[in-house]
């Protein structure tokens, strides 16, 4: 049984779909309740296994409801994919300008939210001998390419330090921990900068493949990952960028 956060648009959407089709029992979790459930609705109609629950990941409350639905109804979590995450571009700033409730905020979705979920989902992964947890990072968390997106940069740069040291925690309990690194994706998130179409073909060039990623691009990795396929792959991070950042 999968857990995918984030699951309404994006990355997280096409992951969730993709897990389902492969066969996985998909409990869907998103702050976004019209979405998601249509996600959901949809897998359904195709006859695939798949549940919402509204949950904003940064609400320690609503993380343990969430564990404690997709326990009751399926008896264990073998899958985490902690992709929930938020973009305050209008907001962001530079480290002396950013406003105190906005650098919370963006920590509190992008950071405390993943170690909430892990938190919750590691004890059913405990009693079942093992499980795989999966990260959404960004190069702005490994290098320094985004200046006036402190907040979601260190909240990136997070993820890679739980990452490890969570792979380090857990691993002689058969529980793989692993991040995703995404470029720049053609996805909701980041419409406030391709939505220009001259920004939009900078961002292409930029890109050593020369195109912007697709959600789908993530599903392969998301699934390797999940699977045995990738039983001796953890504290891994696992680039889906196009090269950008081998350059």
């Amino acid at each position: 049984m999968a857990i995918v956060t984030g699951s309404a648009l994006g990355l997280g959407r096409a992951v969730t779909a993709r897990f389902a089709r492969e066969g996985a029992t998909v409990v869907a979790a998103d702050i976004n309740e019209g979405e998601g459930s249509a996600v959901v609705d949809q897998l359904q109609r195709d006859g695939l296994k798949a549940d919402f629950v509204r949950t904003d990941v940064s609400a320690e409350r609503e993380v343990i409801r969430l564990m404690k639905a997709a326990t009751e109804k399926y008896g264990r979590i073998d899958i985490l994919y902690n992709n929930a995450a938020v973009l305050c571009s209008d907001r962001e700033a530079f480290a002396h300008e950013i406003s105190l409730e906005t650098w919370e905020y963006v920590l509190g979705v992008n950071l405390r939210g993943p170690f909430l979920c892990s938190k919750y989902a590691i004890p059913s992964m405990l009693q079942n001998g093992g499980g795989s947890i999966i990260h959404t990072g960004s190069p702005t968390g490994l290098i320094g390419c985004a200046p006036k997106l402190t907040a979601y940069s260190v909240s990136k740069g997070g993820i890679a330090g739980l990452t490890r040291v969570m792979a380090a925690a857990y691993a002689a309990n058969n529980i793989r921990v692993n991040s995703i690194v995404p470029g720049t994706m053609d996805t909701p998130m980041n419409r406030y900068i391709l939505n220009n179409d001259e920004v939009r073909e900078e961002y292409r060039q930029a890109v050593p493949l020369k195109r912007l990623g697709k959600p789908e691009d993530i599903e392969g990795i998301a699934v390797f990952l999940a699977s045995d396929e990738s039983a001796y792959c953890t504290g891994g991070t696992y680039m889906c960028d196009g090269g950008l950042t081998a350059v």
